[in-house]
């Protein structure tokens, strides 16, 4: 019944005998939202009541998160034309919601009886109003219902009256000659008349049996209208006592069940979990897009509105429904580049020991004697610190890896590069002191030039005990340069130390490299000077081009770089000085002996 008439202001005197129809409006929300539809029309009457439900019902669907597709009013059968039902029809077959909310009384639903009989709308779930009792109904005799097949139609509680039946069965018209209307009903029922002038044959005697009619109606169950009077009389008779709330009997239904089979109606299919609801601009609430979370991001629920950040040391897995932690990557011993990195290392330190071997062997031929023998054994020594140290730049970093790795570089090239540039002085010295009357033979013996690679790596050493002092090197996880991985490396703490050290390398190297340039056209035997002016140039280039390659590349990466620096640029320093000398010695001994060296000066 309208819920208009529960105004106590506007019908201060209206007693309710059947429910409100706001429970009406909750059971087919919560029907709705069993069935887990979220995407519905409505049909409605065209009048005040109609108005009025199709706004309860837009309100109450939108608090379970369902959206309505359109409303359509029905029109009653005198305003019903041919364009009204075409609007109908045409909303009806363009919709895509499967699911329709029918809500008017009986004449109202036989309008929309009269369309969908017209016009098919095939596919679609019709939940049609307790107004419309077609169960009971007299329409239900010669209506063709096939349009409503498969729908869902609410109704109000019924059930027999205890007693009702035997009293109707047992009732008299001479035991009731005050009642009217039991003499009426009687003569309606067995088609006969009180009257005394009428044939015998169709006059009422009283003692007709009405157990030999045939007459189906009195085995049916009364009507839910019967039934509200009934409770009605008896709420009335005890005092507005609360109507019981019972449930509806259950019922056996002759011939097959067909199995139901839930139809899906929504706007938008279900966003699983890695995906979240985009809302379509313009459009309702239930109608949206199912985009992925976006980096970094995950939903771990069906239909999440917003996605959830992982920490900052994980990363979501690849359906985007759980955070992981990231994995600690370094550059190590077991993967490719770390083995390759490994053995070139150790290749170059065994050849500089077989090297080193050559020349102690050797140590009296005058190829080793003519360039400062001492000189050469340091700077094989400092070489072969030089691609040890390498060995430091690969593992988990720790806090004596990130100090030793960069101080023990800085210092051993520091002497390779100081000897280097002892032994391009060494080269000047001696074509100098061979002139008539100069004294430089004299004051400038092999110790001077073992001070000056003293004193050159003395100088790194400093500047690498300030680095540590300050501010040393330190193991650092970092998380901003890759969002997928986090990558444990040396951070250098102190900036300026670290370019202080190579600053100084390079000032080395620079001098080296513009004394022997200089020298390279001085008389020598062993063109020492140009092998180390090559040595010079192969080292320069590969720390020059080191620059934009470190600053370029991320995490593991950089410490590879920076390996090939150092091997490369040793590589280079052992095999232009030390390679032509070798191949003098096992290749060529005819030209390590004296008498080559007096014959070519």
């Amino acid at each position: 019944m309208d819920s208009v008439l529960s105004d106590k202001v506007q019908f201060p005197f209206f007693y309710r005998t059947v429910p409100n129809e706001a429970s009406q409006f909750q059971a087919l929300v919560l029907l709705i939202k069993q069935f887990g539809w979220s995407w519905v029309g409505i049909l409605v009457s065209d009048n005040d009541s109609g108005l009025q439900a199709s706004q309860t019902l837009k309100v109450e669907l939108e608090l379970i998160g369902a959206c309505v597709e359109f409303l359509e009013f029905l029109p009653y059968r005198k305003s019903l034309d041919d364009s009204r039902k075409m609007k109908i029809y045409k909303t009806l077959i363009a919709s895509s919601s499967k699911v329709i909310i029918a809500y008017g009384d009986r004449d109202y639903m036989l309008v929309l009886h009269i369309i969908l009989y017209m016009y098919p709308v095939p596919l679609k779930v019709w939940i049609i109003s307790v107004q419309w009792n077609f169960s009971t109904g007299s329409e239900a005799s010669f209506l063709n219902f096939i349009p409503f097949n498969g729908s869902l139609a609410l109704t109000l509680q019924s059930k027999s009256i205890p007693g009702f039946k035997e009293f109707v069965y047992g009732i008299r018209p001479d035991l009731y000659l005050n009642y009217q209307f039991i003499s009426d009903s009687w003569g309606e029922f067995f088609g006969c008349d009180w009257k005394e002038k009428h044939d015998e044959q169709y006059k009422c005697t009283g003692n007709e049996n009405i157990l030999n009619v045939e007459n189906g109606n009195l085995d049916k169950d009364l009507s839910f209208y019967t039934y509200s009077i009934y409770n009605a009389v008896y709420a009335l008779a005890y005092a507005f006592q609360a109507l019981l709330s019972e449930k509806m009997e259950e019922h056996t239904y002759a011939g097959d069940i067909r199995p139901w089979e839930t139809p899906q109606s929504a706007c938008s299919g279900t966003c699983f979990p890695g995906f979240r609801k985009y809302q379509r601009e313009g459009k309702p609430r239930c109608c949206y897009e199912c985009v992925h979370c976006p980096e970094g991001e995950i939903s771990n629920q069906t239909d999440a509105q917003t996605c959830i950040k992982c920490g900052e040391d994980q990363w979501p897995n690849a359906n985007k429904d759980k955070c992981i932690n990231k994995v600690i990557t370094f550059l190590s011993y077991e993967e490719p580049l770390g083995i390759s990195l490994v053995l070139i290392s150790i290749l170059f330190f065994i050849f500089t020991c077989v090297v080193l071997t050559i020349f102690t062997l050797y140590r009296n031929t005058p190829i080793v004697k003519a360039n400062n023998r001492d000189l050469s054994y340091i700077l094989l020594f400092s070489l072969m610190m030089c691609f040890l140290c390498s060995l430091l730049f690969i593992g988990h970093p720790l806090r004596v890896t990130c100090i030793l790795r960069q101080t023990v570089f800085a210092i051993a090239f520091a002497i390779s590069l100081s000897s280097t540039l002892a032994k391009t002085v060494t080269v000047i010295v001696a074509f100098n002191a061979t002139r008539p009357g100069n004294k430089l033979r004299d004051w400038m013996g092999p110790s001077v030039f073992n001070t000056l690679v003293l004193l050159g790596g003395l100088v790194q050493v400093f500047i690498c005990a300030g680095w540590v002092g300050i501010s040393p090197p330190f193991p650092y996880y970092n998380l901003e340069d890759d969002i997928v991985v986090i990558l444990a490396e040396c951070k250098e703490g102190s900036l300026l130390g670290f370019y202080c050290v190579l600053c100084y390398l390079g000032l080395l190297a620079s001098i080296s490299f513009v004394i022997a340039f200089l020298a390279r056209r001085l008389p020598d035997a062993f063109n020492e000077a140009k092998l180390i002016t090559f040595s010079m140039l192969v080292f320069c280039s590969v720390w020059i081009s080191f620059i934009p390659a470190y600053l370029s590349t991320k995490g593991k990466y950089t410490v590879a770089v920076e390996i090939f620096a150092i091997l490369s640029s040793g590589a280079g320093l052992l095999c232009c000085i030390f390679l032509p000398k070798c191949y003098i010695i096992l290749r060529r001994p005819e030209q390590n002996t004296k008498v080559f060296i007096t014959q070519k000066g």
